[in-house]
């Protein structure tokens, strides 16, 4: 089963699915800020673009490219800066 989702006035579409059990979602961000929270931990995959992201209890800001992942726990946020269109790989751990 799909689940098309939509954030931030849509300008972060994603489609969530099951796999083997598993469930992930793949979508796009538009250049902007966003925060995001987590129920579950996550790992996030640039697909193409560039994330900027600060990660729960880090002062600094990183930058993950296409083939680059970071987690996130559960039950926390975080803080992305999109400077281009970015497609990305959610995985619910």
């Amino acid at each position: 089963m799909l689940n098309v989702n939509e954030y931030f006035d849509g300008q972060v579409k994603s489609l969530g699915f099951e796999t083997s059990g598993e469930r992930a979602s793949v979508g796009v961000m538009a250049p902007g800020e966003y925060t995001f929270g987590t129920a579950a931990p996550e790992k996030m995959s640039v697909v193409k673009g560039a994330l900027t992201v600060k990660l729960p209890g880090h002062i600094e800001w990183e930058t993950y490219y296409a083939g680059d992942d970071f987690e996130v726990p559960g039950d926390s946020s975080f803080e992305v800066k999109v400077a281009e269109p970015t497609a990305y790989l959610c995985d619910y751990l």
